[in-house]
């Protein structure tokens, strides 16, 4: 039985072991353009990618820097490697979060050069939550928090080519990664 995944771009990957030098933006880019949010039940489809593109956006509308803008980039690309699982069984396997962890901090050893703190953290997850909302709200009519959070910018809830989401999500990396030591030009 292999060890590894074959990446888009040939890498074979051991998402148990991972190695910053195999860790591709290309291949982020890539698969989360490809991956359905909420494990594909919304009414149409709506990647990782794009989410990921939306909270990107969000954090910089607010005025969160740079460096909490590329985190949210990032924040889940090792869904890239491993896939997702819904939230209400991921909580329940401690494995899967440990192995998300360990690959979700070399990730971010390799782009930002630094895993983020709790308080950077922080910031993300409400902005994850945030949108994690108004994509159910959007989607299927759902509110899944018990409050509303809001947004400072207007999601593009649309379905999109899968290409053009992964040129733009290359295209923020490109312009974030000179700024961070972790870097990798495309």
């Amino acid at each position: 039985m292999s060890e590894h995944i074959t990446t888009a771009h040939k890498i074979h990957f051991k998402p148990l072991e991972p190695r910053k030098e195999e860790i591709m933006i290309e291949d982020i880019a890539h698969a989360l353009s490809l991956m359905t949010r909420a494990n594909g039940h919304f009414p149409e489809f709506y990647s990782v990618g794009q989410h990921c593109i939306g909270c990107y956006k969000e954090a910089a509308a607010r005025g969160l820097g740079e460096k909490i803008s590329f985190i949210c980039l990032l924040h889940d690309a090792s869904e890239a490697y491993i896939a997702d699982v819904t939230r209400p069984v991921k909580k329940e396997l401690k494995e899967y979060l440990v192995i998300e962890k360990r690959l979700q901090d070399v990730i971010y050893e390799r782009f930002l050069g630094t895993v983020p703190t709790e308080k950077e953290m922080k910031a993300v997850s409400e902005i994850d939550d945030a949108m994690l909302f108004h994509e159910f709200y959007h989607y299927m009519g759902e509110k899944v928090l018990n409050y509303e959070p809001q947004l400072v910018t207007t999601p593009d809830f649309y379905e999109r080519p899968f290409k053009e989401v992964e040129e733009e999500y290359l295209n923020i990396y490109g312009m974030l990664a000179e700024h961070f030591p972790g870097k990798r030009i495309i």
